[in-house]
């Protein structure tokens, strides 16, 4: 079986060391960026590996490991990636930035509510009125993102894993709601319509894939200043200071079929990153022009989401389906029944 490629949580800090070489790698990704090396983790997060039929799966398996240093005699500082295993996602939780460092899905016709395949016996279908926004008691009380820090912040509790992602049951549901699945977003022309189309897109591939794995990674990404220089700059909410607003935010999926209906075993894989500015963006704004290279994401972010075996043995996701977003005003749509409307998966 090929190598599997660890998610490196803990590294997600490295993402402002290179950060200053995303700009350029953009334009060319040929250029080599260094990575500082990190310790070793007490946490070895999830990962996408090869299957022996070739198909791709996310393993959330945990290790546990203890640093025999003499130095760490009286502790480990960190820093500590929190694994939050959900019903619907896994996510890393960044205790500095106070939100999630990157979430985890796999979603399918089940998992969406369009079969009854996952859902138990006797749970009705969930409904996102019945869930409220809850802080995370699971995390220490000191790294937690509080309601507060959002309050009259200007920016809506924007969902890494949305809610719509969440259909198994109204519990997997109510966990999208928790605050370490939560970043702060723009609101108008950014959460509530193109990062929403952009999540839409993610559920109707589930119309021509078997399988969808999709990671939303905040991103601190730098800015060429008037003098030249790079810098990463961004606003922290919060009454004092406590939680981070990222400058990006990245999609990056991964979508498996069978090759034919004859050789059912043998998998197709396609993956795509795409990087959007936490700002508003036009809803004709194509959204193949925030394609960017997986490894930019990964050298940005820090982490290795892919290995080298499953990037050589897949195509661009946009040479196998449509990258093109629905625009459909979902928050019209909940104060106007009416104007639902079913969309196709794209083609």
């Amino acid at each position: 079986m090929p190598s599997a490629a660890v998610i490196h949580a803990a590294c997600f800090a490295v993402g402002a060391i290179v950060g200053g070489g995303v700009v350029s790698a953009v334009a060319s990704t040929k250029r080599q960026i260094p990575i500082a090396t990190s310790v070793n983790t007490s946490v070895a997060p999830p990962m996408i590996e090869m299957g022996q039929s070739g198909g791709a799966k996310l393993s959330n398996a945990v290790t546990v490991s203890a640093l025999s240093s003499p130095v760490l005699k009286y502790g480990h500082p960190g820093p500590v990636p929190d694994l939050l295993v959900r019903k619907a996602y896994t996510a890393a939780y960044d205790r500095r930035l106070r939100h999630p460092a990157w979430t985890a899905e796999h979603l399918t016709l089940a998992s969406l509510g369009k079969s009854n395949q996952q859902r138990p016996s006797g749970d009705g279908s969930p409904d996102r009125s019945n869930s409220t926004f809850v802080e995370d008691e699971s995390l220490p009380a000191m790294f937690r993102a509080k309601l507060q820090d959002y309050f009259r912040s200007g920016y809506d509790r924007g969902h890494m894993v949305p809610a719509a992602d969440a259909k198994l049951s109204q519990e997997a549901m109510n966990e999208t709601f928790l605050l370490s699945n939560i970043a702060p977003q723009v609101g108008a022309g950014f959460n509530r319509h193109y990062w929403a189309y952009l999540e839409d897109w993610c559920r109707r591939l589930t119309g021509s894939f078997s399988d969808v794995y999709v990671f939303t990674v905040p991103l601190y990404l730098p800015r060429k200043d008037a003098d030249g220089k790079f810098r990463v700059t961004y606003e922290v909410i919060g009454s004092p200071p406590n939680v981070a607003v990222p400058t990006h935010f990245a999609k990056v999926v991964l979508a498996s079929r069978p090759l034919s209906p004859s050789a059912p075993d043998t998998l197709e894989i396609s993956m795509g990153a795409f990087v959007l500015p936490n700002a508003i963006i036009p809803d004709d704004a194509p959204l193949e022009s925030f394609v960017i290279p997986v490894d930019v994401v990964e050298r940005a972010a820090g982490l290795n989401l892919f290995s080298d075996d499953v990037k050589a043995n897949s195509k661009h996701i946009c040479k196998s389906t449509k990258c093109d977003v629905v625009v459909r005003r979902f928050d019209d749509a909940q104060k106007r029944p009416d104007m639902r409307r079913a969309i196709s998966a794209p083609k």
